[in-house]
């Protein structure tokens, strides 16, 4: 069984590889709060119910609510093979306030199995990811990506890769404490009305 897993290293667009389980002999501290609070968290297959509170927690974390895209992408993901949309849920309501603390939905992670582009071998991908702000620090993303990686695993992958913005410090930060580290592929993009050759 494989022990690591690559994602995107996001300040040089290269991708990075992480362990997924540390040695036998090595286990890492985790505060009294954040073990408390993962106990009381469990992780579920989301189901076409979860789009308006995935599309909530999204918009509150972004500033942009994208409801037409996140039913698009339920529609898409919800149920289909190499595709997983995965929720945290608060066993008790700890009446901490929030957006989504009334029905305990505290995040979601998104991914999916992409195969042959650019000869990459098949691998997975985590598009989208949010924790409610009220109950982060407390486990929940990473108990998220480690299921997620979980999922992937069992689609017989052996890679799982990411991309996020430069100056999204919130993630790179998260990533990072997953064990990322620099990887082979690097992102390229521009303008599209831009062409070669012209004169303006």
């Amino acid at each position: 069984m494989r022990d690591s897993l690559h994602c995107v290293n996001p300040e040089t667009e290269n991708h990075v590889r992480i362990l997924l389980k540390a040695p036998p002999d090595e286990k890492r501290p985790v505060p009294e709060t954040a073990a408390n609070t993962a106990e009381a968290i469990s992780i579920r297959i989301a189901t076409n119910d979860d789009c308006g509170r995935v599309a909530a927690l999204d918009g509150l974390i972004t500033g942009l609510r994208k409801d037409a895209y996140w039913q698009d992408t339920f529609d898409r993901y919800v149920g289909r093979d190499g595709r997983h949309v995965l929720i945290a849920e608060s066993r008790a309501n700890t009446g901490g306030g929030g957006a989504n603390t009334d029905s305990g939905f505290a995040g979601f992670i998104v991914g999916e199995v992409r195969v042959w582009e650019f000869g990459s071998q098949p691998c997975g991908w985590i598009f989208a990811m949010g924790v409610d702000p009220e109950q982060r620090m407390h486990g929940i993303g990473e108990r998220l990506f480690n299921a997620l990686c979980d999922k992937l695993e069992e689609d017989g992958v052996e890679t799982v890769r990411t991309m996020i913005a430069r100056a999204d410090h919130l993630n790179m930060s998260f990533f990072r404490a997953q064990g990322m580290m620099a990887g082979p592929f690097i992102e390229l993009e521009k303008p599209i009305a831009w062409k070669m050759g012209d004169d303006d």
